[in-house]
């Protein structure tokens, strides 16, 4: 079967990431936190487009140990190409993987917009 919409659609997604998933998967290349919470992401097709984060960011999730602009602008793609913020900046999240927060690669594309 062509892994078309319709094929990904039939597999449960959502229209939006089966269209996402149809033209294929993009890899982030780069990633400059913003000061009003929104990420600037490149990706490996040359597009920029920003995600905001803001809606993440509430009393209670793993996300409010990033709700300080100085803890937010720690962002980074580890080696996975996914945004990251490694909550205690002292311990390798490499070794402790509950020292890290991340987003989903394919997420971050879906839910951000084109920079114009």
């Amino acid at each position: 079967m062509k892994r078309d919409v319709n094929y990904y659609i039939s597999k449960g997604f959502e229209r939006t990431m089966a269209e996402y998933f149809a033209s294929g998967r993009k890899m982030i290349k780069s990633v400059m936190p913003n000061k009003d919470f929104t990420l600037t992401l490149e990706f490996d097709n040359g597009e920029k487009r920003i995600l905001d984060c803001k809606p993440f960011l509430n009393d209670g999730t793993v996300f409010e140990k990033i709700k300080k602009y100085d803890d937010f602008r720690r962002v980074y793609l580890d080696s996975a190409h996914r945004v990251s913020w490694d909550i205690d900046p002292n311990i390798d999240s490499d070794a402790v993987w509950s020292n890290k927060i991340d987003l989903c690669p394919d997420s971050c594309y879906v839910d951000s917009d084109p920079v114009s």
